[in-house]
């Protein structure tokens, strides 16, 4: 597995799809001028995983990628609670997309790429709302915010999968990884 993202572990555990190994990868994730939310998460995915393929040859390699999309807008990463604070208030009272995409490089070098999109509808948020979800820290290490935790409150509703919006779309990378398997 090409993340080292802790929920997207747990969920493949949990899924009883036990990763052999974490790898880390370094790639530049800047995203290109234009790039839209869906096309940027699989390019990143599959830069990721190809990284990994280069040093873990002959095995299966699992990367992805998540963003939390507002119209034609990436949200990346908050890296301060400024930033963090600032993403909250553009979220709240709105609906998003939390999209990830994931890449799978099977050990003959067959590559298969998906996006996955889920739609997020976020309660209008006041200050005190802003202040717990900052407070808790569950913003930092995240593509967006962990829907899992303190967040989970003020969500009104969610159109697809949730565990994409953890980081991970499971249902359909088990549905890839068995057929991969299948074929064997």
């Amino acid at each position: 597995m090409a993340s080292q993202s802790p929920q997207r572990r747990h969920l493949l555990e949990q899924a009883q799809l036990f990763p052999e190994g974490v790898v880390r990868v370094d790639i530049d994730e800047s995203p290109q001028k234009g790039e839209l939310p869906a096309r940027y998460v699989k390019r990143i995915a599959c830069e990721k995983a190809l990284a990994a393929a280069m040093d873990h040859p002959n095995t299966y390699i699992l990367a992805a990628d998540t963003v939390i999309a507002v119209g034609r807008r990436i949200l990346r990463k908050a890296k301060t609670v400024d930033e963090a604070r600032e993403k909250l208030c553009l979220l709240s009272g709105k609906r998003h997309r939390v999209m990830t995409g994931f890449c799978v490089i099977t050990p003959e070098g067959r590559q298969i790429a998906k996006v996955v999109q889920t739609a997020v509808l976020m309660k209008h948020l006041d200050e005190t709302e802003i202040a717990a979800v900052l407070a808790s820290g569950e913003w930092q290490n995240v593509a967006g915010y962990r829907i899992e935790g303190v967040l989970s409150t003020l969500i009104r509703g969610i159109v697809g999968s949730y565990p994409n919006i953890i980081g991970l779309p499971i249902f359909e990378v088990s549905q890839v990884l068995r057929g991969l398997l299948q074929k064997k």
